[in-house]
């Protein structure tokens, strides 16, 4: 945990998993879509670690639920995973270099969401390809921890009086006001890394 906390407060060092938390939370957006029977338009992400998730049809709400919960549920099954055996491990990292690669040419539109995915994709193949085949389960559960330390800051972003983003978007499907919303989205977070921990 504090090492993944130095990686994210390094300037420069922590922009990728900025966006690996920003491609799984735009991604459970999409994946809710599909689930709930729509499709995926387009998936956009920026430099700065935000990203936007573009869907036709399926249930709004879950829809809009999906981001911040899936991000949390990603970071969690990734620092399970990596607690199998190394095997799996690995076999894991090339699945994620697989999604990510189909996730590029099936949803990425823009020149710079082509980029930073390109990105993602050569930092999970370096992971594999740098790394004793015995110690890439490390690797992963501090890629996970990364992913679920930015999933507890990102919803707090939303508290910026703007009335966009996901929390904004449940407060008017619910009429439940965003700052709940961003509260369960928090509490999620803390909860999983506190199971984790207590493991």
């Amino acid at each position: 945990m504090i090492i993944a906390f130095l990686l994210k407060e390094t300037p420069y060092l922590g922009i990728p998993f900025n966006w690996l938390e920003s491609f799984f939370h735009e991604l459970s957006h999409g994946l809710a879509a599909l689930i709930t029977g729509g499709k995926i338009l387009q998936i956009e992400l920026f430099p700065n670690g935000a990203g936007l998730c573009t869907t036709q049809g399926g249930i709004a709400f879950i829809i809009a639920f999906s981001g911040y919960a899936g991000a949390v549920a990603w970071g969690v099954l990734i620092y399970k995973i990596a607690d199998l055996k190394s095997s799996i491990s690995r076999y894991f990292s090339l699945f994620m270099v697989v999604l990510l690669a189909l996730s590029c040419l099936l949803w990425a539109r823009d020149l710079l969401t082509l980029v930073i995915i390109l990105i993602l994709i050569a930092t999970f193949a370096l992971s594999i390809k740098i790394s004793h085949f015995h110690f890439l389960p490390v690797i992963l559960k501090i890629f996970a921890l990364m992913v679920l330390l930015n999933s507890l800051s990102s919803p707090l972003y939303l508290i910026d009086g703007r009335g966009i983003g996901d929390g904004s978007a449940l407060a008017k499907l619910t009429f439940i006001p965003e700052i709940v919303w961003i509260l369960v989205w928090t509490a999620i977070g803390i909860y999983a890394i506190y199971r984790l921990a207590k493991k």
